[in-house]
């Protein structure tokens, strides 16, 4: 098993397309290919010893160990779960996410490509556009591995090249790199160049930022600084682990304390620009350099009628707002599905959404 490095097993899952690499001692390495966790294909790095198609604690350590900063090594052998992100040569870039489980170590690894796409190469809503020219607060939701970041990528990419401002990441880790362009981009990773989202986020405040980018809203002080910033006139782009836009309106009121709900949906009804929902579907036709599959976004933008609703808590009405909200660029995850597979871009799988 010492044969094995982890460049190695990159290179095989990327040759197979995959978009995770998944690790733990005691178990053969998995990827996540086309939706689903199967085996690596490894029959070109087994060694000849029987009983050694599994990882090792000292093999998964050996190959953390060179991908590591000496700080998050310390971190992990503490029993700390610990995020970092690191560059491969002719592979690019990777997130992963290393942790102790019942049997040892383990780690998931993402790809991250090298190139950033734009907003049309992700078939975003037209509407996404107009969003990013107003300040306030945009949210990109949807569950685990469903392309939050690279739309959040796209969304900056898009205005380092239309506008002349300065923008504020702050990640955990950073993932796609940023080259300014006609803007000022200024990349910060928690844990290296802040200890907590929050508190970069108050220091990013007297940066002179145009627009925020974080990484992800995890808690109440982050929500909160947030939604401040959002309403001191900057545009705000983050993301939610949340399925479907009314969710996410729920899960920002549902953090703080019930004496303080009724103001925080007044201050997130006049603070929110809107709200970007997405989920994978499997592409109609695959091509050998394409991807395998493709986003589709559920559209909540924050008309009159959408701020009213979230302002007296009627959360649970904004669906059928969603749903004859077409003027406005509205769409619902249904309504976008349909039109994905009418234009092919994705294969009707038959499941109805969520």
């Amino acid at each position: 098993m010492h044969s094995w490095v982890l460049n190695d097993l990159l290179t095989i899952a990327l040759a197979h397309r995959a978009s995770d690499v998944h690790l733990a001692v005691g178990q053969p390495p998995k990827m996540r290919s086309q939706g689903a966790l199967v085996l690596l294909p490894l029959s070109a790095l087994l060694p000849v010893l029987p009983g050694e198609d599994t990882l090792s604690t000292e093999a998964l350590h050996d190959m953390l160990r060179t991908k590591m900063q000496a700080t998050a090594w310390e971190q992990f052998l503490a029993g700390e779960e610990v995020d970092f992100s690191f560059s491969v040569q002719a592979l690019g870039r990777f997130r992963a996410n290393a942790f102790m489980q019942q049997h040892g170590a383990g780690v998931v690894l993402r790809h991250i490509p090298e190139h950033i796409p734009s907003l049309a190469d992700l078939h975003t809503p037209a509407v996404l556009v107009q969003l990013l020219q107003h300040v306030g607060l945009l949210l990109v939701t949807g569950p685990t591995g469903s392309g939050k970041s690279t739309t959040l990528a796209a969304m900056v990419q898009h205005l380092n090249q239309h506008t002349q401002q300065h923008i504020v990441t702050l990640e955990d880790p950073i993932e796609f790199v940023h080259t300014s362009a006609n803007s000022h981009i200024t990349q910060r990773e928690m844990g290296q160049h802040s200890g907590s989202f929050a508190h970069a986020l108050r220091a990013a405040l007297r940066q002179d930022p145009d627009v925020l980018l974080i990484g992800e809203l995890r808690d109440l002080d982050t929500i909160r600084l947030a939604l401040t910033a959002a309403e001191t006139g900057h545009l705000v782009l983050a993301s939610l682990h949340t399925r479907h836009a009314a969710a996410s309106i729920e899960r920002m009121v549902d953090v703080f304390a019930a004496h303080e709900k009724a103001l925080v949906r007044t201050q997130l009804s006049e603070a929110l620009v809107g709200v970007v929902s997405q989920t994978l579907l499997p592409v109609a036709r695959i091509h050998s350099h394409g991807p395998e599959r493709c986003a589709v976004f559920e559209t909540l933008v924050a008309t009159p009628a959408v701020r009213h609703l979230i302002r007296e808590g009627k959360s649970a009405q904004l669906q059928s707002v969603l749903q004859t909200g077409a003027a406005f660029g509205m769409q619902t995850m249904a309504q976008a599905m349909q039109e994905a597979i009418a234009l092919g871009r994705v294969r009707d799988t038959q499941v109805a959404p969520e």
